[in-house]
């Protein structure tokens, strides 16, 4: 049965360039090839993973009779800016509902928001934790109350249209594997929501990459993103039930979250600083960084073994690095 896409809008700049990491390599790759998928380059304030998924979800809310995206994360969340530049140019309202009090600052994806004309509503921890749905209805109320008609798009739009977004990246990994002359590989990314590591696992089995698939958690654990992932997949079959039926096997390295979500130990932000001189690669503490340290990690226990390559998925996120410039000193970022 062959795949057919749901309408997407071209928003992201893609196909975006499979690249090399030679010194990287030679440093830590303990003989496989490390590479790096630079959705990164998806674009400039649209640059990152969450653009995938916004194409194919902005195009449901469109051909749906949406005005509006409401949707939800950190106050530095890389999904709500992208959702914010997203609506401001296809002329869709966004409003944004944030986890914690509202800083006083404008910096970041914050101060991004802003700029992209979206409303902002801020949430104590507690409140957004225990009463984020009942926050989503009562915002679509207002909205209906005037007439208007708003989406809810879930936490880094991951769900089963979102999932598009990788299941289509898959596409041009197989083709970047077939110009590299890579014959298996392990890609590995940073799962924070899941619908990054749902899609590409579901890409994999539809476009019969060869690839293992593992997600490396920022956040929660081994078990929640088990489930999460499984969860999206059901939800990808059951909307598009014409879609090819496939078998996925979840796969997740537990253990590299650190102090918590968004708070990295020094180590991070070192390997950031080192991996910036030593390929002109930027990562973040948030995301990437955890991810990339914690691949090294598995590459050194021989995690990856028998696959000459290791793809990592940049998924972007460099306007959370300065944030959290406080983890980096001069001595770090100078280093040799």
């Amino acid at each position: 049965m062959a795949l057919v896409y749901p309408r997407k809008i071209e928003l992201a700049q893609s196909p975006t360039p499979l690249q090399y990491l030679e010194r990287a390599s030679e440093k830590w790759g303990c003989g496989h090839r490390i590479w790096v998928k630079r959705d990164d380059l998806t674009g400039s304030t649209l640059g990152g993973n969450k653009v995938r998924k916004l194409e194919f979800i902005t195009a449901f809310a469109i051909d749906n009779g949406y005005d509006t995206l409401l949707t939800c994360g950190g106050l530095q969340s890389n999904h709500c800016r992208a959702t914010a530049f997203a609506g401001a140019q296809l002329g869709l309202a966004v409003h944004l509902l944030l986890r914690g009090e509202e800083p006083q600052d404008l910096e970041g994806n914050f101060l991004l928001d802003h700029l992209a004309g979206a409303a902002v509503s801020c949430y104590p921890l507690k409140q957004y934790v225990n009463h984020l749905d009942d926050l989503f209805h009562q915002w679509q109320e207002h909205y209906a109350a005037q007439g208007r008609k708003a989406l809810v798009v879930p936490t880094g739009g991951s769900d089963g249209i979102g999932a598009w977004g990788y299941i289509a990246a898959c596409e041009e990994l197989v083709r970047d594997f077939t110009t590299y002359g890579i014959e298996r590989a392990h890609v590995v990314t940073a799962t924070g929501s899941g619908g990054t590591q749902t899609g590409l696992t579901l890409g994999a089995a539809l476009h019969q990459l060869p690839a293992t698939v593992w997600g490396i958690n920022v956040c929660d654990d081994e078990a929640y993103f088990l489930d999460k992932v499984a969860s999206d997949a059901a939800d990808w079959r059951r909307r598009y039930p014409e879609a090819p039926d496939v078998a996925i096997e979840p796969r997740v390295l537990d253990g590299y979250v650190g102090p918590g979500y968004a708070v990295a130990d020094p180590e991070i932000f070192e390997l950031i600083a080192e991996l910036g001189r030593l390929e002109g690669l930027v990562l973040d503490p948030v995301y990437t960084g955890k991810a990339f340290a914690g691949m090294l990690a598995e590459i050194g226990n021989g995690r990856f073994e028998g696959s000459r390559d290791i793809v990592f998925v940049h998924t972007g996120g460099i306007f959370g690095v300065f944030p959290q410039r406080s983890g980096f000193s001069i001595a770090t970022v100078n280093a040799q």
